[in-house]
Formats: structure tokens, C-alpha cells, sequence
């Protein structure tokens, strides 16, 4: 059966604007260099826009400490710039792809609301304030 989800939250793969990987390289590094099971997120949104899954939404992900049973993991490729600093360089077919994401959602889980990953622990990513992010974007969706 699936999860009571009441978090959205969204993090970045912090790697430069450059460097274009996806779900597969992440879930390469999660497997072998952590050891889990499988990659953390439940999406990745890449340069490109293109959704690609990670985990399966009914399983809890691996992505925010102490917050992973009720919440599902989206990561943007990029949060770096091209020295290596925090910046929410994405690109804009990833930013409306995750609009949409998003949106998709929350219509599924009604009771989710949009977190970065910053607000659970002390890290930058995904390198804006996702809340408010959501907040500005939803009334073009009326939701």
C-alpha cells in the first residue's frame, strides 16, 4: 500500500552546470559508495528536463536524514557553479519540469508540502528556499 507522504522534498545533485549526469550515475554512487540498496531520490531531473525515476514512490527513500518515511526525494542536476560554490544554476526546462513534478504531486499526496533539503539539515542545497519557490509557482496551476 502506499505511504502517508506529507513532504515533497526537492535537493541537487551538487555538481557543476557542465556535468551532465541522471539517475543511473547517482544511483551508481548510492549503491556502491554508500552502500544502500538502491539511489536515494525518487526522481532526477536532468539538465535537459527529462524526469527520470530512482526509487519507486511506495518504498521510503534514502535522501533526508530522519525525514525519509513520509516524505518522496526529487533531485535537480547542477547546485554548483563552474568554481565549485552553491548556486541554483538549473537550467529553465528544469525548473518548470519541476513545476510540473511538483504539481503532479501534489495533486497525488494533497497533504504534501514543498521542502528543500536545507530545511531539515545544515547544507545549502538545493541552493534556493524551495517553500518559497513552490509558493510563487503554484497559483499559475491554481492549486
Amino acid at each position: 500500500s502506499m505511504r502517508r507522504i506529507d513532504k515533497i522534498i526537492v535537493h541537487c545533485s551538487a555538481t557543476p552546470p557542465g556535468r551532465d549526469i541522471g539517475a543511473e550515475d547517482i544511483r551508481r554512487w548510492h549503491v556502491r559508495d554508500n552502500g544502500w540498496s538502491d539511489i536515494g531520490y525518487h526522481s532526477v531531473i536532468r539538465r535537459n528536463g527529462f524526469v527520470e525515476g530512482g526509487r519507486p514512490l511506495e518504498l521510503p527513500g534514502a535522501h533526508t536524514l530522519g525525514y525519509n518515511a513520509d516524505s518522496i526525494g526529487v533531485c535537480l542536476i547542477g547546485g554548483l557553479d563552474e568554481k565549485g560554490r552553491a548556486s541554483a544554476d538549473f537550467t529553465l526546462v528544469q525548473w518548470s519540469t519541476l513545476a510540473r513534478l511538483v504539481h503532479e504531486l501534489t495533486l497525488r499526496f494533497p497533504k504534501a508540502r514543498v521542502y528543500g533539503h536545507r530545511d531539515f539539515a545544515r547544507k545549502e542545497c538545493p541552493c534556493f528556499d524551495a517553500a518559497a519557490w513552490w509558493r510563487s509557482v503554484r497559483q499559475e496551476y491554481d492549486v
